[in-house]
């Protein structure tokens, strides 16, 4: 049935349909393959001066709208156009009255002037008489914003006015030069614009021998250059002409400004390039109107420019013949989730067709191998950038400073079995090999904290047992990597595809935390080290001193002397009491046994606080630098190479700081010789011949849950890092990733090296360095995130380097611990961003009306969001619990017992809510289809409020959650519809 004064057809059981969509269905349901260029709009008006007439550039377009600031030579800040409706509906009788020419075979302008020209005569629009004068007026140079004015000499004033007063001589008057001019080719806007852009030229005047408007609309059959028409050297596909009598230049400036915004427009730009006749031209009108947005003349000032938002919505959805006219519809119903996804109804888990359960033996590892092959030079070479070089160095000083606290901590609980060497030297060779025949590149390699448990229970056990932990050690490395082996070759992986969202954010902001954490913890440790010297009085610093006293005179005084610290040798001793005790420094009193005695012996700088500055400053300039991308100073590319490096260049300003100062503020201590931290050990253990023979079968036991704890960390770390926000192209690879972990195990056991596995915070940082964004963008366009720069190189020099940090320790002693824990923070910190778990967490927090607009807060009660929040909290707090205590070494249990507990969710949650607030499982396929045969029965109910109509604002270039609806629409029908074809409005200009 017909919606009546609306012009919409409405389908039974569906959403309404309007004739024009209708048509347009059919016009870009024809995909010829080929891509719509983008379009470049300039819109020029034509300037009077006495007797001489002249086009002068006054906006561009190439998305959003600049204009030429009227009191100065200078382009306004991109803007979103604002446009009268009123110029809308002329801009379409003005298309229904004016001439069409599609598809024009046209190689010069006056070629092309004249072919206008005679289909008005043709059409009878205009008089034959007018030919003349109105190709003259067209005919004239064009001034860009480029050019200053200029300066004609009187002879050239005489020219024009014999010409104008003899528009026959008016074709060798032509002053547009068939060539692009020097200041084209050199004008820099051509940086902004794509390489195959095409120009639309819009041009607007007034003159005096028209009665009635002449209109015209240009569709070239090639774009064509026009020498000077245009400001850069791109050429011409559209012409829009609009010539018309004095007395409305501001009604037909807005209705040039209409054109060239529809013109930018991606449907209506796709439906202008696919158009057989004016009315699909017509009908790419008013399906622009059914989406503009409408805003109150005394609710906001006119005279506000609207600057471009951060994200627009999708061109693609609105082009796809399914979503053509459900846009309204959409942008009411959910957009501005914290990722700015489509706001669609999130589909169910999935992990695409990269992982599935083949049934087969090694199937999915042989999909893997097939499926990485293709891109592994690709691989290599895609390095090569010089963004690689800030996270190189970023990941590496992150790998060493792991290294040296996860072998500090190993050498304590292993009696030094495993220390600082080993550390270096097993994350060197671990994550060489895994960057260079792994899955998946991007990750990196590290220990990990419950790894360091069961190394410490297990070297207690084996102490207490009278086994040897080394030989041990070796055949549970065996068994675990026979286990990970059989994992690979049943398809285990799959189980992943039941790790949603609430286990992954779970497990990665636990981890998030224990950087976090450990970071404040080491530099709360410095006040132990270096307290701050509370009772240090400045005016009495006349009664502090510290003097060193021999040994035997302070055991006259009462002081109990211990031995000296000194080679025990008869000489040395005779030696001491020769020795000026008043002159020694406070480490040679010590070491030769004598007493430091004062007030001011215990008196040390007040390192702590340099070190807090130093752990702050770091942090604090890195995520300064990191948002410089987004500053007002600087070109593109610099701001661009400081933000690359805002780690590096924090790093080097605070070591430079420290170095200034000239304080001895804890540094970074590395190993200088390459031996074992144990003298008794050497670089292979036997694996036989030290332990009875029945514990290298009993060592299988132990093994199982050394391969839990690995297949956990890996996969999860895995999952997250080929998240579908990172945008990954070279697909992943969990079964050849387990593989090589599983080859590492038993190599690492037969070098009595740490065992590695996934590390999720020091993976996602990496990720992060290599994120990659357009370079050309359309002024006040944000620069797109197009994905991840996918490669092994990077990963390959920072294990390369790892390696050779004993050769460069020199260089490195000079780094201060502080401002590597400065960069632990940034990692940790980091990698909270984008987790929707930790959005949620700071919605306590807030007053509703002040709360972000969250798509998930669109369709989900608040009440049933904290209560999923909470939740998570408390399998978080659990999980803290246990990763503090002994017990964990169950901590990879406790992540499947994240999997039960999601499992549980669906007794609480309905599967919509868990669609928003989660992933729905694999097997909850049903209810998901039951829902939304629900969601269908709401859908099918008009939503007055959320249904856009007429307005000024285009479509695409604003998103809606920027401006909240305050009001319903007028229900009336009179007050939205369109005219039809056959209508125009009383006091069109066009008419």
């Amino acid at each position: 049935m017909q919606d009546s004064g609306a012009s919409r057809w409405t389908l039974p059981g569906s959403h309404i349909v309007s004739p024009a969509a209708e048509r347009l269905r059919h016009i870009l349901g024809e995909d010829d393959n080929t891509p719509t260029p983008t379009i470049f709009t300039e819109m020029d008006t034509l300037q009077h001066d006495g007797d001489e007439l002249e086009w002068k550039e006054s906006a561009r377009w190439v998305k959003f709208e600049e204009k030429v600031e009227e009191g100065g030579e200078r382009w306004s800040k991109p803007h979103v156009s604002t446009l009268t409706l009123h110029s809308l509906f002329e801009l379409r009788t003005c298309l229904q009255t004016g001439s069409i020419l599609l598809d024009l075979e046209g190689y010069s302008l006056p070629q092309i002037v004249d072919d206008i020209v005679d289909r008005q005569i043709t059409d009878g629009l205009i008089a034959p008489d007018l030919k003349e004068k109105i190709s003259f007026v067209l005919l004239r140079k064009h001034r860009h914003q480029t050019k200053k004015p200029i300066h004609r000499s009187l002879a050239d004033i005489g020219k024009s006015s014999n010409a104008a007063s003899n528009p026959a001589q008016s074709r060798s008057m032509n002053d547009i030069s068939d060539t692009p001019s020097t200041d084209q080719l050199k004008n820099k806007f051509m940086k902004k614009i794509p390489r195959d852009a095409e120009a639309s030229n819009v041009l607007i005047g007034e003159v005096d021998f028209l009665d009635k408007p002449f209109v015209s609309f240009v569709r070239l059959a090639q774009a064509t250059t026009l020498g000077g028409l245009t400001e850069v050297p791109v050429p011409t596909r559209f012409l829009f002409i609009l010539l018309g009598p004095h007395g409305k230049t501001k009604s037909y400036n807005e209705i040039g400004r209409a054109i060239a915004t529809l013109m930018v427009d991606d449907l209506f730009s796709d439906v202008a390039y696919k158009a057989r006749d004016r009315d699909d031209l017509i009908a790419g009108v008013d399906e622009f109107l059914d989406e503009v947005i409408v805003l109150p003349p005394g609710e906001w000032d006119p005279k506000i420019r609207i600057e471009p938002p951060k994200k627009v919505p999708s061109a693609e959805m609105r082009k796809s013949v399914m979503n053509l006219n459900e846009l309204g519809q959409m942008n009411g119903s959910a957009s501005g989730a914290a990722g700015g996804e489509d706001e669609e109804l999130p589909a169910p888990h999935e992990l695409g067709e990269e992982l599935k359960f083949t049934g087969r033996f090694a199937g999915g590892l042989w999909l893997d191998i097939k499926r990485k092959i293709p891109w592994y030079c690709s691989d290599i070479y895609d390095g090569f950038h010089i963004q690689s070089i800030s996270a190189v160095l970023f990941i590496y000083l992150g790998c060493i400073t792991n290294a040296i606290t996860f072998g500090g901590l190993l050498g304590d609980a292993t009696d030094n079995y495993q220390g600082v060497m080993e550390s270096f030297l097993g994350t060197a060779l671990a994550g060489t090999v895994f960057c260079v025949f792994g899955g998946q590149p991007l990750i990196i390699l590290s220990s990990t904290g419950p790894i360091l448990i069961f190394e410490k229970l297990l070297y207690d056990f084996s102490k207490s047992s009278g086994i040897d932990y080394m030989e041990l050690r070796l055949w549970i490395g065996l068994h675990s990597c026979l286990q990970c082996f059989l994992l690979v070759i049943t398809d285990a992986s799959y189980i992943i595809k039941y790790m949603t969202r609430f286990t992954e954010e779970g497990f990665s902001s636990l981890i998030s935390f224990i950087f976090i954490s450990d970071a404040i913890k080491k530099m709360v440790g410095a006040l132990k080290y270096y307290p701050i010297n509370r009772g240090f009085k400045p005016d009495f610093i006349t009664g502090y001193k510290c003097d060193c006293i021999a040994p035997d005179q302070a055991s006259g005084l009462g002081y109990n002397i211990s031995a000296p610290l000194a080679d025990d040798n008869m000489t040395l001793l005779f030696n001491l009491t020769d020795m000026d005790w008043s002159q020694m420094s406070k480490k040679e009193c010590v070491k030769y046994g004598g007493m430091l005695v004062g007030k001011a012996c215990k008196y040390v700088p007040d390192l702590a606080l340099m070190s807090f500055i130093l752990f702050f400053g770091t942090y604090s300039m890195t995520v300064s630098l990191k948002k410089f991308k987004f500053s007002r100073y600087f070109p593109t590319k610099v701001r661009s190479l400081i933000s690359d490096f805002s780690i590096i260049i924090s790093i080097l300003v605070f070591c430079g700081l420290d170095c200034l100062l000239g304080l001895e503020t804890p540094k970074l201590n590395v190993p200088t010789e390459l031996k074992p931290t144990r003298p008794d050990r050497g670089w292979l253990v036997m694996p036989f011949g030290k332990n009875p023979w029945w514990w290298y079968l009993a060592s299988s036991i132990p093994a199982l849950l050394v391969t839990i704890l690995i297949f956990m960390d890996q996969q999860i770390s895995a999952v997250i890092v080929n998240r579908k926000e990172n945008k990954l192209k070279k697909g992943c690879g969990y079964h050849l990733d387990l593989f090589w972990v599983g080859v590492l195990m038993a190599l690492c056991s037969f070098m009595g090296l740490p065992w590695y596995v996934a590390a999720t915070v020091i993976s996602i940082a990496h990720i992060d360095s290599l994120k990659m964004e357009s370079e050309s963008s359309a002024p006040g366009e944000q620069p797109q995130f197009l994905g991840v720069r996918e490669q092994r190189l990077t990963g390959i020099l920072v294990f390369v380097l790892t390696g050779l940090s004993v050769f460069l320790a020199p260089v490195l002693q000079f780094i201060p611990m502080p401002v590597l824990y400065g960069v632990f923070l940034y990692m940790g910190v980091a990698s909270l961003s984008g987790i929707q778990f930790w959005e949620r967490i700071k919605l306590y927090l807030m007053p509703p009306k002040h709360q972000p607009d969250f798509s998930f807060l669109r369709h989900v009660p608040l009440r049933r969001v904290h209560l999923f929040t909470l939740v998570q909290i408390l399998c978080l707090a659990v999980l803290w619990i246990l990763k503090s205590t002994f017990l964990a070494i169950i901590f990879p249990v406790m992540i499947l017992g994240l999997m039960v507990v999601r499992k549980l969710l669906d007794l609480m949650f309905s599967q919509h809510d868990l669609a928003w607030l989660d992933d729905i499982l694999p097997d909850k396929d049903q209810k998901k289809k039951e829902d939304d045969k629900k969601k269908k029965k709401k859908g099918a109910e008009p939503e007055s409020d959320e249904e856009p109509i007429s307005s000024i604002l285009p479509p695409v270039e604003i998103c809606m959650e920027a401006i909240e609806p305050q009001t319903e629409p007028d229900p009336d029908p009179d007050n939205v519809s369109l005219p039809s074809q056959n209508q125009t409005p009383e006091s069109s200009l066009c008419t």
